[in-house]
C-alpha cells in the first residue's frame, strides 16, 4: 500500500492522517509478521523520536477500532498487530507465541436464534498448536 492509499484508508475510516498514525500504518503494511505494540513503538521512534509510547499505543487503539488494524490476542503474551488488507485467519504457536497467517475460508454463520440480540460484526478462526520450528521432529526412518 503506497502513501496515498494509506491516507485514503485513514480518511475513509474517519481518522485524520497524523504523522504518527501514518507511520504506524506504513510500518504495519510493510511487515510480513505480526509485531507487538512495543516493537511498533521502537520502529516508529527510530524514524521519528518525537513519538511518545502513549501516542503510538493510542493510535493503535484507534486503528483497531476503525477496523484498519487487527489486534491478535496471544494468551499470556503481548498482543500482536496486523494491517494486511486481505482476510485471513491466524495460527498461534503454544510454545513460542509466533503468529502466522492462515488462508481465509468462509466460516458458517451462527443461526439468528443462537445469536439472540447480539450483532455479529465478523468471525475469525484462531488455530493453536506448535509451529514448524517447535513441533517435534519425526525420527528419520
Amino acid at each position: 500500500m503506497d502513501a496515498d492509499a494509506i491516507k485514503r484508508s485513514l480518511a475513509a475510516s474517519g481518522l485524520r492522517s497524523t504523522p504518527q498514525r501514518f507511520a504506524v500504518m506504513a510500518f504495519l503494511m510493510e511487515q510480513a509478521g505480526h509485531p507487538t505494540a512495543a516493537e511498533i513503538f521502537e520502529a516508529v521512534n527510530r524514524v521519528d523520536p518525537r513519538s511518545s509510547r502513549a501516542t503510538i499505543y493510542n493510535n493503535l487503539r484507534d486503528l483497531v477500532q476503525a477496523g484498519l488494524v487487527r489486534e491478535v490476542a496471544v494468551e499470556g503474551r503481548s498482543a500482536r498487530f496486523d494491517a494486511k488488507g486481505m482476510r485471513h485467519h491466524h495460527f498461534i504457536c503454544d510454545r513460542c507465541g509466533n503468529v502466522e497467517d492462515i488462508g481465509w475460508y468462509n466460516v458458517p454463520r451462527p443461526s439468528a436464534a443462537s445469536l439472540g440480540k447480539r450483532v455479529l460484526r465478523e468471525c475469525e478462526l484462531i488455530f493453536r498448536g506448535l509451529c514448524d520450528k517447535c513441533a517435534p521432529r519425526r525420527a528419520a526412518r
